[in-house]
């Protein structure tokens, strides 16, 4: 019976290591041969090969392919698949940025690389730490600073204030807080009970959100509100307090519209952006038509009009892609999403602390929400509030949060595999 155990787990071992390096070859060709197209265009246009994009076109895929081998050997339980995906996402942005701007290409490697560090410390913090328990408190002090930070200290971009300056650089603090909300949530849900017990968690949640609205952070005010509803629905099942809060959202939507007239404007303008293309509904009409002009195929890399929509290296980089690459790559990357969360969610599943899957989860549950708002947005079917696709817009602070968000998540699918492995030595089996 164990010696069956065993061999069952290696060769699903084998299988997932097989569909890995076929991943990761796919990736590799992608990548490499969408640079090589870009450098090549420009002889067409007389400016001879793109020595630059060139370089890329090498260094990325090999950068992908080290990464890999020594992240899977150094931790040996990791799941495969969702580093490849990330990794086929955030290169396949890094592609798409260049198009658009080789200088912001070069700038999004460098918070890439740095983003992979922090990856990997988030891996080994979270790997050896039973939780973060005794930090609770002061992750939610850290929270509400730095959403606060932004609304004294930040300026405006894109309507909202959610930006800092530091000698030179941009920081989006609400990018950083959103992390930390999920691991004070994932703290209070694993450990509290009794309703009564919620009522700071309820506080600390609400002083999040009206901060956001407050920055006019729709966005990040949504994707909190949301991750909320969902992590406490799946740590307490409580089904009518989940819909009592799904009302209040909608009861503050509502409110937020005829309270604040940026969000008037935002409803406004997705009802009709026609009626003010020329104004407010500029961006939301150009990125249609580029959407419309790509069709299911696309126009080819470098041929489309990406100068013509406002914010497409970051809020609108899928109509880029929908343009240029078409629809049917469009639904490739959100396949590459599902192929994240599903992933994401399998390691909670598995997981035998309470406060490990809620982690697992909630990260999860926030990129894929998050993925939704933007999506949506940019597609016309919910109202654009603003927020960057997940590994794939350009943004240091974005990139980044992603980065330590999927370091929590391969930290405990290694500490899971660490767990199944001790379980089949106990047992006498085990994985050779």
């Amino acid at each position: 019976m164990y010696m069956y155990t065993s061999r069952k787990g290696e060769t699903r071992m084998t299988i997932r290591r097989k569909s890995a390096g076929l991943i990761l070859l796919l990736l590799v060709l992608t990548i490499a041969s969408g640079f090589f197209l870009l450098a090549l265009r420009g002889r067409e246009e007389g400016a001879g090969i793109d020595m630059v994009a060139l370089f890329f076109g090498v260094v990325i895929p090999f950068f992908i392919v080290v990464q890999y081998n020594v992240i899977r050997y150094a931790f040996r339980h990791i799941d495969r698949i969702v580093l490849l995906a990330a990794d086929f996402l955030w290169a396949f942005g890094v592609l798409v940025i260049y198009r658009m701007n080789p200088d912001l290409a070069l700038k999004q490697m460098i918070c890439v690389l740095i983003g992979n560090v922090a990856m990997v410390v988030v891996m080994i913090l979270v790997r050896r730490s039973r939780d973060f328990g005794k930090l609770n408190w002061l992750f939610m002090g850290m929270t509400l600073l730095l959403l606060i930070s932004a609304i004294v200290l930040g300026r405006t971009i894109g309507g909202a204030k959610n930006w800092i300056n530091i000698g030179g650089f941009s920081f989006q603090p609400s990018e950083i807080a959103k992390v930390l909300f999920i691991m004070v949530s994932a703290f209070f849900l694993s450990t509290r009970d009794k309703l009564r017990s919620f009522i700071p968690y309820m506080i600390f949640t609400a002083a999040c959100v009206i901060i956001q609205v407050v920055a006019k952070d729709l966005g990040s005010a949504l994707l909190i509100a949301i991750t909320f509803l969902l992590m406490f629905y799946s740590a307490t099942g409580r089904v009518w307090l989940t819909l009592g809060g799904v009302g209040v959202l909608g009861a503050g939507a509502v409110g937020s519209y005829f309270l604040f007239s940026h969000v008037r404007t935002r409803v406004e303008v997705w009802l009709d952006p026609w009626a003010s293309y020329q104004t407010d509904g500029y961006q939301i009409v150009q990125g249609l038509m580029a959407l419309a002009s790509g069709g299911l195929t696309g126009v080819g890399l470098g041929l489309g009009s990406p100068e013509s929509i406002p914010a497409g290296h970051t809020d609108y980089i899928f109509t880029v892609i929908g343009e240029e690459f078409g629809i049917i790559v469009g639904i490739f990357i959100i396949c590459f999403y599902l192929i994240f969360v599903i992933r994401g969610m399998l390691i909670a599943m598995n997981t035998r602390s309470t406060y490990d899957a809620l982690m697992v989860f909630g990260c999860t549950a926030m990129l894929a929400v998050q993925c939704f708002i933007i999506i949506g947005g940019v597609i016309k079917l919910i109202p654009l509030t603003g927020i960057t696709l997940p590994f794939v817009s350009y943004g240091g602070s974005s990139m980044i949060a992603s980065m330590i968000q999927l370091g929590i998540i391969e930290g405990i699918a290694v500490k899971n595999g660490r767990r199944e492995d001790e379980a089949l030595k106990m047992m006498g089996g085990g994985i050779k």
